[in-house]
Formats: structure tokens, C-alpha cells, sequence
């Protein structure tokens, strides 16, 4: 029975932020209108932190419809206008862990805001670098943004986790995975939209998006405050760090390889939709394109949304959840084989039973690492975990593409076996408790 219970991860699921209850409600009366005022702040408060993997999202895919719009305009090459891409994603997956470490030091919110800043100002600047027919000036502004894009989406999920504790925390978790995937959803669909109008309009439309994040982010997000008693030195907080992964390190290092896995085969498989389209005999692109690539990707959104809501701090049921969604994604991407790109309407059905099955995962992942460690570790370890999911996201559409060109089949033999892989792993190494949120009894 003891060796049973050390199997189990021990993680400890606790707010930052004292929870106050109306004094109406500790007396037994009038708890319906105290805690509305409370209920419609928390509500904006989701807003405010949904609304930063948005940005983040649509500064990077708004793009892709217009490249090559690019090419022709500024006279570049495929490899140069894919570099707008995946320098970008580069760029903000090797910083990422760094700003998560001045966001362990200084606090969310003095991290999130400037980042904002800097991603928007950089969005301006490669606008009008296209203007200006400058090839250099919009690859360092594409940059320059991924320096901005670092400290946003990936900082707001160890916000959460300052913020909330219990069902609420999975709930936002589950919510920002959501507005990630419903800025996948709707960026190429808005990208090629205002590229009627002229095709670099997708640059200076963005920043109103990070201006409207960024003044949510100020005036409806308080952040706790900061409990600590002082800064930790950078050798002792990376001691710090090293001890948590060497303690946790079997069950963390498989979370951040599944979700990784994860949103590399969503984009692999999205890159290769978009490739497959605008082939005969289906002949699809822009707009229309743009909608047919969003069916997997609602899929996710509200797999991600619903699962979020009613996981709460279940571990039973988040392990029952992960191994499901792994399965279906092992077994949808694998029946692909069989039912492939000639019979559209079934390969798109099983894509979005394989993206389902990651809408089922991510938010579980999510509530378990955020909440395995303490604040003030917090945005290292979950900036590692996201600075892998960017890295993901890179590497799918180019590893898919080259694959593409040898066989297409050993692209869904590839995927499916990683997915099994990753359900081995995950089976018998995540193993939450059946209640995550009880705390763990301190040593003594």
C-alpha cells in the first residue's frame, strides 16, 4: 500500500490570493447579491487573462494567409517568408524560460505589460517595414515580437495559478486553452480577410488587439501580492529548480512531452489540411480555406473549455481524461491510414476526433503543472513546459512537409505512433491522486 501511495504525484494545489466571503453570506443571508458584484469582477478578470493567449495567437497566424503576398510584394523566397514564422516561434521559445524566471522575481503582471508593449510596437514596426518594401526591418521586427511574445501567454498561466485555487483555477486553465485554440481558429480566416483590404493590413490591425489586452490587463487583473521575503539569487533559485525537476522530474518531464507532442501534431496535421485544399480535386483557399481549417480546431476549443470546467482538482478523473484523449488520438490518427485525404468528409472527422482527444489533455496537463509547484517556481516551470509547446508548434509544419514529399502515409504512421508513446508514458507515469487538492503534509 506504501509503494502504491509514492507512485502518486505529489502535488499541492493552493491560491496566492486570500479568499474573502461576504460578510452577508457568513450570517446565512443575502449570499445571492453579495456575490454577484464578486461573480461579474470575476468574470471580466477571465476575460482580461483569455484575452492574452488571443493576442498571442492571432500576432502569429493572422499571418500565414499573406505570405505569399509577401513573396511576390517584397520579392522573397518561400524559405524567407517562412522565416516571418518560424523565427517568430524561435525567438520566443528560447526566451521564454528566462522571462519565466523575472516573473518568479517580479511579479506577473510586471512581466505581461511590457511584453504587450513590445509585442504590439514590434507589429507596428514590421507593418511598416512592408510598407516600406523592407524585407530586413519585418524579419527583426518578427523577431523583436517573439522577444514580446514570451513574456505573454506562457507568464498568464502561472498568473492563474497565483490567482486561483480549486475548480476556479481549472476552469480559467481550461478557459485559456480555449481562447488559444479560438484565436487558431479565427486568426487565418481574419488574416485573409484584411488582406482584401491591402495585403499588410494584418500588421497594424494587430496591435489594436494587444492595446485592448493590455488595458485589461491593467485595470482588471490584481495581482496577489508577493509573500516572499525577498528575491532569491539566480544560483540558488535554479538549485531550486533542479531540485523540483530531480523530485517530480518522471511525471513533469512527461507532461511537457505530451503536451508538446500535442500541439506539434495539431499544427503538423492543420499545415498539412492546408497543403491537401488547394490541390484538386477540392481547390479551396482564403476565406473558404480558412473555415474548413477550423472545424478540428473547434473541436479542441470546446473539448478544451468543457474539460476545464468539470475536471476541478479530480485527479481520478484527470488521469481518466488524459489516457482517453490519448487514445482517441492514437486511434483516430492511426484509422487515417485507412480512411485518408480520398474520402474527405471521414479524414476530417477523424482529425477532429484526434484534436478532441488533445482537447481532453491539454487542460489537464495544464491544472496539474501549474499547480505542482510553488509560486514563487511557478513561472519557470510552467515558461519550460510552454517554451516546449512553441518549440511544438515550430517544428510540425516543416518535419510534416518534408515528410509529405516522401510519402504522406509515414506522416499519419509517424503521428499515431508518437501519440501511443506518449499514452504509454503518460499511463504509467502520471498518476495524480484521486483528490490533487488536498495538500501534502509538510516534513518535518
Amino acid at each position: 500500500m506504501e509503494k502504491t501511495k509514492s507512485r502518486r504525484l505529489n502535488i499541492s494545489f493552493e491560491s496566492d490570493m486570500e479568499e474573502h466571503e461576504p460578510e452577508a453570506s457568513a450570517k446565512g443571508g443575502g449570499s445571492g447579491k453579495d456575490k454577484q458584484p464578486q461573480s461579474k469582477g470575476k468574470i471580466w478578470e477571465f476575460i482580461a487573462i483569455a484575452s492574452i493567449p488571443l493576442v498571442l495567437v492571432l500576432g502569429n497566424s493572422m499571418l500565414v494567409p499573406i505570405l505569399p503576398d509577401m513573396q511576390r510584394e517584397l520579392h522573397v523566397s518561400d524559405f524567407q517568408s517562412s522565416l516571418v514564422i518560424t523565427l517568430f516561434s524561435v525567438t520566443a521559445g528560447v526566451f521564454i524560460p528566462v522571462v519565466g524566471y523575472l516573473s518568479d522575481q517580479f511579479g506577473r503582471k510586471a512581466i505581461i505589460i511590457p511584453s504587450l508593449i513590445v509585442y504590439g510596437a514590434a507589429g507596428v514596426l514590421a507593418g511598416f517595414g512592408a510598407v516600406w518594401g523592407s524585407y530586413s526591418v519585418v524579419i527583426w521586427a518578427r523577431a523583436l515580437q517573439g522577444l514580446g511574445a514570451a513574456g505573454t501567454a506562457p507568464i498568464a498561466m502561472a498568473l492563474v495559478g497565483d490567482l486561483y485555487n480549486g475548480a476556479t483555477e481549472s476552469k480559467a486553465l481550461g478557459l485559456t486553452e480555449a481562447s488559444n485554440g479560438f484565436g487558431k481558429v479565427v486568426s487565418p480566416i481574419l488574416g485573409a480577410a484584411l488582406a482584401l483590404i491591402v495585403w499588410y493590413a494584418a500588421f497594424f490591425a494587430f496591435p489594436l488587439f494587444c492595446v485592448l489586452s493590455l488595458l485589461a490587463v491593467m485595470f482588471l487583473i490584481k495581482e496577489p501580492q508577493e509573500k516572499s521575503s525577498g528575491k532569491q539569487p539566480l544560483g540558488k533559485y535554479l538549485h531550486t529548480i533542479g531540485q523540483i525537476l530531480k523530485g517530480k522530474g518522471r511525471w513533469l518531464i512527461t507532461s511537457f512531452f505530451a503536451g508538446s507532442l500535442g500541439l506539434f501534431t495539431l499544427f503538423g496535421i492543420l499545415f498539412y489540411l492546408s497543403e491537401i485544399l488547394e490541390e484538386k480535386p477540392y481547390s479551396l483557399d482564403g476565406v473558404i480555406k480558412g473555415l474548413v481549417l477550423a472545424i478540428p480546431l473547434a473541436g479542441l476549443v470546446i473539448t478544451s473549455y468543457t474539460t476545464g470546467s468539470v475536471i476541478k482538482k479530480n485527479g481520478t478523473l484527470m488521469r481518466w481524461l488524459m489516457n482517453i484523449g490519448l487514445i482517441l488520438s492514437t486511434a483516430s490518427l492511426g484509422l487515417t491510414l485507412v480512411w485518408n485525404k480520398e474520402h474527405l468528409v471521414a479524414f476530417m472527422a477523424l482529425i477532429t476526433l484526434s484534436s478532441v482527444g488533445t482537447g481532453l489533455l491539454l487542460p489537464c496537463l495544464n491544472t496539474m503543472i501549474t499547480g505542482a509547484v510553488d509560486k514563487s517556481q511557478r513561472g519557470m516551470i510552467t515558461s519550460i513546459y510552454n517554451s516546449l509547446r512553441f518549440l511544438g508548434v515550430a517544428a510540425g509544419p516543416p518535419l510534416i512537409g518534408a515528410l509529405m514529399e516522401n510519402n504522406e502515409n509515414i506522416v499519419f504512421i509517424m503521428l499515431s505512433s508518437l501519440a501511443l508513446i506518449a499514452l504509454a508514458l503518460v499511463f504509467f507515469l502520471v498518476r495524480p491522486e484521486p483528490n490533487i487538492a488536498r495538500k501534502p503534509q509538510k516534513a518535518s
